[in-house]
């Protein structure tokens, strides 16, 4: 039987890899595209921690790049849950690049994402409750809520038009 709570931190998951010049245009700059990709499948991680069932993603925030990231960097992702609905669940996801060489990493963006939960006929299912840990945590998940009311609002508006 399936936990009906979980916190944060048990969704939490980092995933690291190398750039690539083939993950590069040619002015050496990694494609936004492949990040978008990697902020995606560690979004999707961390929602699978958390309701331990396949996913689908919804929706993706904006998302800014505030520094470059090149070939040869290390791209670092962590990820984890901050939000959790019925069946949906929110993901913050921040990307940071590390050149292993010097030593230096730096923040290069941070994504919302959300994602809904399968069961095995791919049917939405139900996924446990977010317990915040911290004040920070408590906050985001606030946060989160104004962010999924936002969402709603742009979608009926959006079929309504």
């Amino acid at each position: 039987m399936k936990k009906t709570q979980k916190t944060v931190a048990a969704s939490k998951i980092t995933i690291s890899q190398l750039m690539m010049p083939q993950m590069a245009n040619t002015h050496g700059n990694v494609h936004g595209g492949w990040i978008m990709k990697l902020v995606d499948e560690a979004g999707a991680i961390a929602c699978m921690r958390h309701s331990q069932e396949k996913v689908v993603t919804v929706s993706i925030d904006q998302m800014s790049f505030q520094h470059p990231i090149r070939i040869g960097d290390l791209v670092i992702l962590e990820a984890e849950v901050s939000y959790a609905g019925n069946t949906s669940m929110e993901a913050e996801v921040n990307v940071y690049a590390e050149n292993v060489r010097e030593g230096k990493r730096w923040h290069t963006n941070k994504a919302y994402l959300v994602y809904v939960a399968l069961d095995k006929d791919g049917n939405p299912v139900k996924v446990p409750d977010l317990i915040a840990e911290t004040d920070g945590q408590r906050e985001r998940m606030n946060d989160a809520v104004t962010r999924q009311e936002f969402r709603l609002k742009m979608k009926r508006k959006s079929v309504n038009s």
